[in-house]
């Protein structure tokens, strides 16, 4: 048992080593030559450079170090040496490549690319279980002492970002910004699920009341449950039938991985939902 512990969390190392790489690379081969500020501390180092030709690397560092205490004073268990590593190791992998001969200077090109490489890089390290600090450290701040979602909590400090890049850039380079971010999110979607925007998720389990606190404690949605039986075991059993964002569908996904392993668990894209929660508010119809 603890050698796969350690195999595991050495596969998590790995992870967030090659994602942040991705992460420092697509900074230094698109948006920086394509003069686009996507948000987060990258975005700020694009301004900083344009205005002041300040090191986009040394200026991430800077940055990254106050933001890593703050959210640890703040989040506590929530930042660990996982964070830490990714925190740094992007500034780190942007100043080793600074000199890359590879650059693209087209701004559509760039957002283009440019989202899918960040997308993917970040895909990967939350694959591995950790950060790559910045904004995102910050949004998980703003959602611990506001309330608001992490998805709300993080457009609206990345979008403070790109909207100060229209002071420095043009709104064009503003608007390539935006896609990009759009992109990148994308991109993170299908590295950590390969998934659709919606996500209906089938849990066959024998522990109906603990899922049930799961789904409603962990990510705030409804559920059906279907009493079944195993077509193996002949055992009585619950399917739980759940309908989630993909943001949420991520979550629901580490969530059960660590509380009930032994549960069967199936995600299936969702093409449209009507309903409470989607097509509705979610509390629409409740008294308040």
């Amino acid at each position: 048992m603890n050698k796969i512990i350690r195999n595991k969390t050495a596969s998590e190392y790995i992870y967030i080593l090659v994602g942040a790489t991705l992460v420092g690379l697509s900074y230094n081969i698109f948006f920086l030559p394509a003069r686009l500020a996507a948000g987060g501390i990258s975005g700020v180092s694009t301004i900083l450079f344009e205005v002041y030709a300040l090191s986009p690397a040394l200026i991430q560092f800077l940055f990254n170090i106050p933001i890593f205490f703050i959210g640890w004073i703040a989040l506590g268990k929530d930042f660990s040496f996982k964070t830490l590593l990714g925190t740094f190791w992007v500034p780190f992998i942007i100043f080793l490549s600074a000199d890359i001969p590879l650059s693209v200077t087209n701004p559509f090109l760039g957002a283009l690319y440019g989202g899918i490489i960040l997308g993917a890089g970040l895909g990967i390290v939350y694959k591995g279980n950790g950060s790559t600090g910045g904004t995102a450290a910050i949004a998980q701040i703003v959602k611990k002492f506001t309330g608001i979602s992490s998805g709300y909590s993080q457009f609206i400090v990345d979008g403070l970002v790109v909207t100060a890049s229209i002071i420095v850039f043009n709104l064009e380079l503003t608007l390539f910004a935006l896609m990009a971010i759009y992109i990148s999110g994308k991109a993170i979607d299908f590295v950590q699920l390969r998934t659709s925007a919606t996500k209906l998720i089938l849990i066959i389990t024998e522990e109906e009341e603990k899922i049930q606190s799961l789904i409603h404690n962990g990510i705030d949605r409804g559920l059906t449950k279907v009493r079944s039986v195993g077509g193996y075991s002949n055992l009585d059993k619950t399917m739980v039938l759940c309908v989630t964002s993909q943001p949420e569908a991520v979550q629901l996904k580490k969530i059960l991985q660590k509380e009930s392993p032994t549960s069967f668990v199936i995600f299936i894209n969702a093409s449209e939902i009507l309903g409470r929660g989607f097509s509705l508010d979610r509390y629409y119809g409740q008294k308040l």
